[in-house]
């Protein structure tokens, strides 16, 4: 059964979709099967896999959670997975915004995502769930359906805001709905180490959390390469492999699958 990812952040402009896009390539340079799920109405992650108007797309994640919500017999999968460059993925547009807003007024809503995954997870090793920036109802259901949530911070001044209700929010998920739910760790992202804030935040996170939540040793570099790839919708393993970047994304992938190997 594949295992559910989700990749969270506490605020946005952190490389949160560009994570997800990234690692979804990695594991799947791995030999793993990866389904990435756009599950933000910004659809930054489907904007990554090439997908310039998503308002066009007839059937994205924003529309299958309304036809749960209205009791509807779910689409055939062939009809919204997508593909592209061997990853398979669910795109999303500002449909899911209207989702949300009902999700809000509905019995049993933390479990509508759960719903559309579980017929899914034996086609996957992993399913990479890309989440908003917010702890809403959205945000509440991604963690629900998920087994694992690696967390996107940036070491930046406000890196730390947030993060702590964030992780309280995780908590009550895993203690009142989904018991399996565990924190992979905490990426750091568009990190600059030759600068000094950046080397005093990041200690300042792994002092924080030493002994309570991993912070990967892989940290992904502030690049340009990373924008001109999602610019020309490439992964970076096809568009720069031989960037600290992509390097980065890969170790990060090898970290994760080794770390769940380790706690199955």
């Amino acid at each position: 059964m594949g295992r559910v990812i989700v990749v969270g952040a506490t605020k946005g402009g952190v490389g949160k979709s560009v994570s997800s896009y990234n690692l979804s390539y990695s594991l799947a340079s791995m030999g793993k099967k990866v389904l990435a799920v756009d599950f933000d109405s910004q659809a930054n992650l489907s904007t990554c896999f090439g997908i310039e108007a998503t308002s066009t797309v007839p059937i994205t994640i924003g529309h299958l959670i309304l036809a749960l919500i209205d009791d509807e017999e779910l689409p055939d999968a062939s009809e919204y997975i997508m593909s592209r460059n061997g990853v398979d993925f669910i795109p999303s547009s500002m449909v899911l915004s209207a989702a949300d807003a009902k999700l809000r007024l509905e019995l049993g809503a933390e479990r509508m995502l759960e719903k559309i995954l579980e017929p899914l997870k034996s086609r996957y090793d992993y399913i990479i769930v890309d989440t908003c920036p917010a702890l809403g109802a959205l945000t509440i259901n991604a963690l629900t359906a998920a087994d694992g949530v690696v967390i996107t911070v940036n070491p930046q001044l406000l890196a730390m805001v947030g993060l702590q209700e964030f992780l309280k929010t995780i908590k009550k998920i895993k203690s009142r709905i989904n018991p399996q739910l565990e924190v992979e760790g905490i990426l750091l992202t568009m990190c600059e180490p030759r600068t000094n804030l950046c080397k005093v935040i990041s200690e300042q996170i792994a002092e924080t959390f030493d002994g309570q939540i991993r912070v990967f040793e892989s940290k992904i570099p502030n690049t340009v390469k990373v924008g001109e790839s999602v610019y020309y919708s490439e992964p970076l393993l096809e568009y720069a492999p031989q960037t600290k970047a992509c390097r980065a994304y890969m170790d990060f992938g090898r970290e994760l699958i080794g770390y769940e190997s380790k706690s199955a």
